[in-house]
C-alpha cells in the first residue's frame, strides 16, 4: 500500500508554502496546493483530511465567479487564495471597510449632534427670530429623539416662534437614492442628506374597510405614531407596477395597486425628501407640546444662532456595531460621508466622491490597490473589491483588536445546513447579500485557538443583469443561488478549521 504523508507533514508543507507569498503571486485562477487523499482502507485522523476547495466549489453548483482568501492572523501569512485579486461586488461586506474608515477619521467615541438653534434671543417665551432644526448627520435620529427635542423647548418655556421654521440638511450632500438602480419602493435605498429620520423611511399602513382600504402614512416608533403630511399614498386599479413614485406638489407621492394589497398590512417605504420629513414630524410633535410652528422650509446654508436644545447620538462604536449587525445602508452612507468630511475639512461633493475618497484611503492605509467603491454600503453592484485587498485590511486592522468585537457572530452549520450548538470553530464576520451576489468576511477561531482572517466573494453578474424589475425584490431563483453560496461559505469555514487549526 502506498505510504501517505502524515497530517503534520501536510500542514508543514502548507505553512512553508504560505511563507513565500511571491511564489503564489501568479497562481492560476482555480489551483491550490494539493492535499493528499487517503485510501478507502485508511482510517483515523489521516482519513479526515479536508476535501480540496475546488471540489467543494464544483459541487456547490454556483454559477458566476467565486473568490476567497484566508490568512493566519498571528503571522499574517496567506494560507489559501483563489481568484483573490479579481474584483467582485462586495455587497454589504463593504461595510467592514466603512467601519475602519470611520473609526480612523472620527474615533470610536464620536457622537453626532442634532440641534435646535435660534437666530434671536427668547424673551418671555417668544422667539422673534427663526427656529432651526439643524441636522448633524446622525443616522440614528428617530421620532422619539425629535419628541425629546420638542419637550426641551417646552421645558425652557418657549411658547411662540415669530420667524421661520427652517430645517438645515447641509452637513452632508443630498442624494435621491443610495442606488438609483434599485426598485423605487425599497426602504433600504432611501434618500440621503445631512438629516435623517427613522432611517429615512415612512410607514405605509393599509386596513380593509369593506370593499375599500383605509391607508395612512406615519413616522411610527414604539412611543409615537405621528401622521405625515409630506408623503401621500393613492390606491389605483392596475396590475403592475405595484408601486410608483413621483414628486407631486412638493410631496413624496406614491401610488399602489389596490389588487396587490390583500388583507391588512404595512411596509416601510423610502423617503426622498429627508429635510421635509424631519420638519413635518417635528412640527407635529412641537404642536403636541403647545408650540405652533409655521410650515418647515429646507435650507442648505446654516445661519448663525444660539443652541436651544440638543440631541446626541450613541457613541460611534455602538452605531457601527448595530450597522454591522443589521446591515443598515443609510447608516453606512452617512457615517462614511461624515468620515470624509472630517478628513477633508468640508462635506464631500457627492456620495460617489466620498466613496472614492474612502477607496484612496484604503489604498494608502492597507494597500488595497484593486478596490474601487461607488458607495459606503455595498448596495451598488458597480463597486468592486478583491478578496486579497480586504484580507490584508483585516489582518492589519485586527492588530488593534478594535474590529472583531464589532462584528456579529455567524452561526456555524453542519453539512445538512443545521446550526451546530457546539461548533469546533467560532466566526465573527460581516455578511453581504444582493441578488446573485453573496459575500462573507471577518475572523474565525479554530478548535486549537488558531485565529484566521478570511474573505469569500461570489457573484453571477450576468444573471443579475438579466433580472426583471419584478424579480429585483426577490425570486426563487435568486434565493436558491444565494442559498448555495452561503452553504459553500460554511464548507470553506469547516475546511479551514480542520486544515489550519486542528
Amino acid at each position: 500500500m502506498q505510504q501517505l504523508p502524515t497530517r503534520r507533514v501536510v500542514l508543514g508543507l502548507l505553512g512553508a508554502a504560505a511563507a513565500a507569498p511571491a511564489a503564489l503571486a501568479d497562481a492560476p485562477a482555480r489551483s491550490l496546493r494539493p492535499v493528499p487523499r487517503p485510501t478507502t482502507a485508511q482510517s483515523g485522523p489521516r482519513a479526515r483530511l479536508p476535501e480540496r476547495p475546488e471540489s467543494l466549489l464544483d459541487a456547490s453548483g454556483l454559477t458566476g465567479a467565486t473568490a476567497w482568501a484566508v490568512a493566519n492572523l498571528r503571522t499574517g501569512a496567506t494560507l489559501e487564495a483563489v481568484n483573490a485579486d479579481a474584483g467582485q461586488p462586495p455587497a454589504s461586506v463593504a461595510k467592514v471597510l466603512t467601519t475602519l474608515y470611520a473609526l480612523d477619521a472620527l474615533g470610536s467615541a464620536y457622537r453626532f449632534r442634532t440641534r435646535l438653534l435660534a437666530t434671536a434671543p427668547v424673551q418671555n417665551g417668544v422667539l422673534k427670530g427663526d427656529l432651526i432644526l439643524a441636522g448633524g448627520g446622525d443616522p440614528t435620529l428617530s421620532t422619539d429623539d425629535l419628541a425629546d427635542l420638542a419637550k426641551q423647548l417646552k421645558d425652557m418655556g418657549l411658547r411662540e416662534v415669530r420667524g421661520s421654521f427652517l430645517v438645515w440638511d447641509g452637513a452632508l450632500p443630498y442624494a435621491f437614492s443610495i442606488d438609483p438602480e434599485q426598485p423605487e419602493q425599497l426602504g433600504y435605498s432611501p434618500a440621503i442628506s445631512g438629516i435623517a429620520l427613522n432611517y429615512n423611511r415612512v410607514y405605509f399602513e393599509w386596513k380593509r374597510a369593506g370593499k375599500d382600504y383605509a391607508v395612512a402614512m406615519d413616522a411610527r416608533t414604539q412611543r409615537y405614531r405621528p401622521e405625515v403630511a409630506m408623503a401621500e399614498m393613492r390606491l389605483v386599479d392596475r396590475g403592475i407596477p405595484v408601486y410608483t413614485y413621483s414628486d407631486r406638489g412638493g410631496k413624496d407621492s406614491w401610488t399602489v395597486s389596490a389588487g396587490a394589497l390583500g388583507k391588512d398590512g404595512g411596509r416601510w417605504l423610502p423617503v426622498r425628501k429627508p429635510a421635509d420629513y424631519a420638519g413635518d414630524v417635528f412640527r407635529t410633535l412641537a404642536r403636541a407640546y403647545g408650540l405652533v410652528l409655521p410650515a418647515p422650509k429646507t435650507t442648505r446654508n446654516l445661519p448663525g444662532g444660539t443652541v436651544l436644545a440638543e440631541k446626541t447620538s450613541p457613541p460611534l462604536a455602538e452605531i457601527l456595531r448595530d450597522m454591522l449587525k443589521w446591515s443598515n445602508n443609510l447608516t453606512a452612507e452617512m457615517v462614511g460621508m461624515t468620515a470624509t468630511a472630517a478628513r477633508e475639512g468640508r462635506p464631500p461633493q457627492s456620495l460617489r466622491a466620498s466613496a472614492e475618497a474612502m477607496t484612496r484611503w484604503g489604498a494608502q492605509r492597507f494597500g488595497m490597490q484593486n478596490t474601487a467603491m461607488q458607495d459606503h454600503s455595498g448596495l451598488s453592484d458597480d463597486s468592486r473589491m478583491c478578496a486579497a485587498d480586504l484580507l490584508g485590511a483585516l489582518v492589519q486592522a485586527q492588530k488593534s483588536g478594535a474590529l472583531r468585537p464589532l462584528l456579529k457572530p455567524i452561526p456555524v452549520r453542519d453539512p445538512k445546513g443545521r446550526v451546530m450548538k457546539k461548533p469546533e470553530v467560532s466566526v465573527d464576520a460581516k455578511t453581504g447579500t444582493l441578488n446573485y451576489v453573496s459575500g462573507l468576511g471577518g475572523f474565525m477561531t479554530a478548535a486549537d485557538g488558531t485565529e484566521l482572517a478570511f474573505v469569500i466573494f461570489s457573484a453571477d453578474t450576468r444573471a443579475r443583469q438579466k433580472m426583471s424589475d419584478a424579480e429585483r425584490e426577490g425570486s426563487s431563483a435568486t434565493r436558491h443561488w444565494n442559498g448555495r453560496a452561503k452553504m459553500f461559505q460554511q464548507k470553506l469555514i469547516a475546511r479551514w478549521g480542520a486544515l489550519y487549526g486542528s
